[in-house]
This record gives structure tokens, sequence and C-alpha cells, in this order.
């Protein structure tokens, strides 16, 4: 019984000392994300905490709330603009409906691989539509991503876009990405990502596309016949924080808070590509894996063209050039 006891006590210490140790920091901040703790991006989370915490001395804590625990990515951006979240990684897919430079990102077949990927995110481009998200009471830091999007569906295998032909497919609340999947025939429906494993196995919806670690992480595979690698986007999020927490720390702390971002975001890139061989090795026998042709992708680029005109409005002629003078490394 006085165990039993001890154990009780011990407990309520330990919850007591890190309210305690909460309330002793100068800066408590709320990173909320919609991630389960299990993938990439969720355990650079961890890191950015732990980072933050070392290296300001507990001057910040961080209020870590996983698994869409505050709601879904726009809530969360909302929540962000609001103050009531202090920091997020949304993917900018959702972000492009308060900025809609951030439709960039996912013009399919922009970013053809690793290297293209960091040239148009960490440089000049990706800096120019981080700093526009300040109108709209968000401070941008830098990118994280989960690597390259497929697609799964059960109606038929993909090597072209005219195989999604009236395929109901589940893709982000953002508009370029409504437009591709319309552009390639298929019939887009916006849903929410802790909603879509229901939605697959009851039929409301045939298909999805996500990365490597978030089609593992959700058991996607359990519920749908065919996956095809086509890389067609990267799954790009942005780091952001609400503009006035920012700017309420001193000067030494946002190199503080900045450092752990970048130190975060470089090891969430490399835990996805570590994770991604082992997540292949673990579901191919789960899932029929196609592997998309040269041919095939050709014919998937050539039929995304009309996409970068029909956003160029938005994003401006000169910006989509750098993007693609970026991805190519002509810059």
């Amino acid at each position: 019984m006085k165990k039993t006891k001890l154990f009780a006590l011990t407990g309520v210490s330990i919850l007591l000392m890190s309210i305690s140790s909460a309330y002793a920091a100068d800066f408590n901040f709320t990173f909320a994300h919609v991630l389960i703790e299990s993938t990439p991006n969720a355990r650079a989370a961890v890191k950015f905490k732990e980072e933050v915490e070392k290296n300001s001395d507990g001057r910040i804590a961080i209020n870590i709330r996983p698994a869409a625990q505050l709601g879904g990515d726009v809530e969360i951006i909302e929540q962000t603009q609001m103050n009531l979240v202090q920091i997020a990684i949304p993917p900018t897919g959702n972000l492009a409906n308060f900025d809609p430079k951030m439709f960039l990102f996912d013009l399919p077949f922009l970013m053809p691989d690793e290297a293209a990927m960091m040239r148009v995110l960490d440089g000049e481009v990706g800096r120019e539509i981080l700093d526009g998200l300040e109108k709209s009471n968000l401070k941008g830091i830098n990118y994280w991503g989960a690597g390259f999007r497929n697609m799964t569906n059960n109606v038929r295998p993909i090597t072209k876009p005219d195989d999604l032909k009236n395929i109901k497919i589940r893709v982000l609340q953002a508009p370029t990405v409504m437009a591709t999947y319309r552009t390639y025939g298929a019939n887009p429906t916006a849903m929410a990502f802790t909603e879509v494993y229901n939605g697959l196995q009851q039929g409301v919806i045939e298909g999805q596309e996500n990365p490597y670690a978030n089609i593992d992480s959700m058991k996607f595979y359990e519920v749908q016949k065919y996956m095809t690698l086509t890389h067609h986007t990267y799954h790009t999020y942005a780091a952001v924080m609400n503009k006035a927490a920012w700017e309420s720390l001193p000067e030494d702390l946002q190199v503080v808070v900045k450092d752990a971002f970048d130190l975060s975001r470089d090891y969430a890139r490399q835990l996805t590509l570590e994770d991604e061989k082992a997540i292949y090795d673990r579901i191919k026998d789960e899932i029929e894996i196609i592997e998309l042709t040269d041919e095939g992708r050709a014919v998937f680029i050539e039929k995304s063209q009309p996409l970068y005109k029909q956003f160029e409005r938005q994003l401006t002629p000169e910006l989509i050039a750098k993007a693609q003078a970026a991805a190519k490394g002509e810059e």
C-alpha cells in the first residue's frame, strides 16, 4: 500500500515539476501539427523542442501538440495567426489559401529530385515566398518536408494521366492540387488527413496521394490495391511562427530558435530518406507497387503544363521562371 502511495506521489511530483518548469520559462510556446508521432517530421518536432529548451537554458518552453489534437492543418494555421498556437508546420498546399505564392510548390514535376528541391526551397525562391506570409500575421522560418508524393488507389494501376479518369481521389484542401487532378481527369475531394483511412475503407474515396511516411503511418496500404511511384510533388511543410510571438523574442533567442528550425529541417529530411527504403520493403507485399516509366513520366509532365499557365497570375511568370531555373541549377 505504501509503495502505491509513493508511486502516486512521485507521479504528482513529476507533473508539478514539469508545470513549474514551464511557468519558470520566459516564453511558453505551443507547437501544433497533425502528424502521427512516429513520422520523421513529428520526430523532428521533438528534436526542435530539445534543441530550443537546451540552447535557451530553459528560457523557452515548447509544448508539442501532435496528431491533430488541436484540429486539422487549416485550423492550426488560423490558431497560429491568432497566437493561440505559436509554432506550426502546415503543408504549403494549405498555406496557399492564405498566400497564393505557396501554390508554386504543388505544381507537379517542378522539383524532380532532392537536389532540385533544396535549391528551390532553401534558396532565394523559397525565402521570397516565406517572407510573403508576414501580411498574414505569420513568420515563415524555413521548409520541412516528408518526401515526394505518390499515388494510391483501388481502381486500376496508374501508369499515365488517363488512368486517373473518374477516380475519386482525396487531396489536400489546396486549389493547385485540386486543379492538378481535374487536369488528369480524376474527381478530387478535399478531406481531413485523419479521415482518409475510413474514407478509403468505406469507398467514399477510391484513392489518395501522400509521401511514403504518411502512407505507412496511416496504413493506407491496408485499404488500397495499387501504388504508383509518381514522385510528382515534394510534400513541403512550411515552418511558421505567430509573427508577434517571433517578435517577442530577444535577438539571442531568435538565433536559438532559427538554428533549431534549421537543424530539425535537416534531421527530418535525413529521417525521411532513411525511412523510405524501410517502408518500401515493409509494404511491398501489401500493395502492388508500380514504377512510373520514363515514357509515363513524360506524358504526366506534358499533361501538367497547362497548370503552370493556369496559376501564372497568382505566382507571376517571373517567379515560375526563377523556380524552374533554380530546380535545374541554372540560377
